[in-house]
């Protein structure tokens, strides 16, 4: 059974075949999902999934590269929201500064707001981080935000461990499979399993040998798969584990 901790079903690649891929995988062992907000819209319709599909949970938030027309009024919508019985959490939220999409200081503005909003709802939160890695790390710490997951990790071992010193979660996808993934492969080395999380990030990341097609929870097997093999534990276990971790951080 396994737990994916990232996903976007509600992304237009799926408007074909939603409902018959989500009853699919859920029985063919996806436990739950926890579909993940990026912007005003789709953090509404995250909320919508969760409503529709028992195994399915929300967070709400907005993404770094749509931040750049928030408002306050949104803040206060997102803190509406966040109190859905099945939103679990505030993300996905974080610094982009490799495509930049929103200036560099609305993207910190924002940041610092919707870690606030967390704080305040006693939730944790999903953050994105690209070529930006100190400064997130440096914005959660001083935000007093204790619990969450560096969703898709892309930093140093070293920025790793500081995460889970302070008892975060990294997040694991299928960049793990990828060739260029050294990285990433020292991180899951370094770090315990108790405080990694699976995700997929659909549609995106799609793992090998699957790389370039539409991603989906079905493709998680070989990611714990990679992971096992790092660790040189069963792939049960790694199933197991990050279930439990992800059941922990979303409190379900």
């Amino acid at each position: 059974m396994y737990f994916d901790s990232h996903a976007h079903y509600n992304d237009e690649r799926f408007d074909e075949d939603r409902d018959i891929l989500l009853n699919r995988i859920h029985e063919e062992g996806v436990e739950y999902i926890i579909n993940v907000g990026a912007d005003m819209s789709s953090s509404k319709e995250s909320v919508a999934l969760a409503e529709t599909y028992r195994f399915i949970y929300a967070t709400v938030g907005v993404h770094p590269h749509d931040v750049g027309n928030m408002t306050s009024e949104d803040l206060e919508t997102l803190k509406e929201m966040a109190r859905h019985p099945k939103v679990v959490g505030i993300g996905e939220i974080g610094l982009d500064y490799y495509y930049n999409h929103s200036t560099e200081e609305d993207q910190i503005k924002w940041f610092r707001l919707q870690l606030e909003l967390a704080k305040a709802l006693n939730l944790p939160v999903s953050i994105h981080s690209r070529e930006a890695s100190q400064l997130t790390f440096d914005m959660i710490k001083e935000s007093e935000v204790k619990e969450g997951v560096i969703h898709c990790f892309s930093g140093s071992r070293e920025l790793a461990l500081e995460y889970v010193k302070r008892g975060f979660y990294i997040g694991i996808g299928g960049s793990l499979t990828f060739k260029n993934a050294r990285k990433t492969v020292e991180v899951v080395e370094s770090i315990p399993l108790e405080q990694i999380l699976i995700e997929t990030d659909c549609p995106y990341l799609t793992p090998v040998p699957y790389r370039g097609k539409r991603n989906d929870s079905s493709y998680l097997p070989f990611v714990i798969q990679k992971i096992a093999q790092i660790k040189g534990i069963s792939e049960d276990e790694v199933a197991r584990i990050t279930m439990e971790n992800t059941k922990k951080l979303f409190k379900i």
